[in-house]
């Protein structure tokens, strides 16, 4: 199957739209630097809840070595905790504290304050209806 133009255009700018605003919802809500693969296993313990350092580094696609850095500064700020694994002595399961979960909800509050601001400010009602539409076809393209 040949793929239009209009498909390719049409990626192509979703991809680069969806990294900016990515990147720039990271700069809204930083409180606290950290690096992305940082942000990104508190946010998954926040969806998973309690897994083991190695379950981590196969889900985000790292070594375990480098897991385990992440891990042990996530620990040192005070975001995760390891606990030992009640059906395994050998592990530790990895956790989110309270600190942790505290700073994803200001985080995403913060971002999402921001940018409904941002599109209150900068799109007409007509327009803001416009993307909500978009992002519903978005969604299915996901679901497929």
């Amino acid at each position: 199957m040949e793929i239009s133009e209009s498909a390719v255009q049409a990626a192509s700018e979703v991809r680069v739209t969806f990294g900016r605003l990515r990147r720039r919802l990271r700069a809204v809500a930083s409180t606290t630097d950290l690096t992305p693969s940082q942000e990104s296993v508190v946010s998954r313990l926040d969806k998973s809840g309690a897994v083991s350092a190695s379950d981590l580094a196969v889900a985000e696609r790292v070594r375990p070595q480098s897991m385990a850095a992440t891990v042990a500064v996530l620990v040192e700020l005070g975001f995760v905790e390891r606990t030992p694994d009640p059906d395994d002595g050998r592990r530790q399961l990895i956790s989110l504290t309270p600190a942790g979960q505290k700073r994803l909800q200001g985080d995403r509050q913060v971002r999402q304050e921001w940018l409904a601001r941002t599109l209150q400010e900068k799109c007409t009602e007509e327009q803001r209806q416009t993307i909500i539409e978009a992002l519903a076809l978005l969604e299915e393209v996901t679901e497929a």
